[in-house]
């Protein structure tokens, strides 16, 4: 079974991604999901969206954890029934998890395409990019503050939390693989560590707070 990487983050925390190259057929084997689950798969139109569902419930049986282990809040952020911290990520051919004991914790994965620089003016100020020394350099790294903003978002789950004015990423190289990031809404200020890495013309991103 392909699990991509482990990463360990510290002895609290551990990101698992997994790169999806089996059949939906091998993935739902031995995957006992919930009957809400079942339910949700079915509703799925999309063999790629299934195969990457049943692929993360492989990636927490990693961790120790089965489908029945996970729930998800009001705003859809994910939990773990043990009190432990999640977050999810899929894209495209990868999926990836992060679990902590105890600091809230969010992970991205993103494929790196064109189409960032279309939407970049939506989630960053542009301008601040405009010395970046050519295209891919300039896709690679907004897809990077893009996962960053993703991760921090998926931390703070509030409903009108905005990327473009509430979360802000400190500079950074794209060689770095860390950076901090901020969110700052409704009078209050939030620090995250975040960490990323690039693999396959994908990018993963994953956060701490502080």
């Amino acid at each position: 079974m392909p699990l991509y990487n482990t990463l360990t983050v510290s002895s609290a925390i551990t990101v698992y991604i997994w790169k999806i190259e089996e059949s939906e057929e091998e993935l739902a084997n031995e995957i006992q999901l919930t009957p809400h689950c079942q339910d949700r798969i079915a509703g799925m139109k999309s063999e790629m969206h299934r195969r990457g569902f049943l692929s993360i419930r492989h990636l927490m049986a990693e961790a120790g954890y089965v489908d029945a282990d996970l729930y998800y809040d009001e705003v859809g952020k994910p939990h773990l029934k043990d009190g432990k911290h999640i977050s999810i990520t899929h894209s495209n051919q990868f999926t990836g998890i992060i679990i902590s004991d105890a600091e809230e914790v969010g992970i991205d994965i993103e494929m790196q395409r064109d189409k960032i620089l279309r939407i970049a003016h939506k989630f960053t100020p542009i301008e601040e990019y405009r010395t970046m020394a050519n295209t891919e350099a300039l896709i690679r790294k907004l897809t990077i503050v893009w996962g960053c903003k993703e991760s921090l978002y998926k931390i703070y789950a509030e409903p009108g939390l905005s990327f473009l004015h509430h979360i802000v990423i400190q500079n950074f190289s794209v060689n770095d693989g860390i950076t901090k990031g901020e969110v700052l809404y409704k009078g209050k200020t939030t620090l995250f560590n975040i960490n990323f890495l690039e693999f396959e013309k994908f990018t993963c991103v994953y956060a701490v707070k502080c």
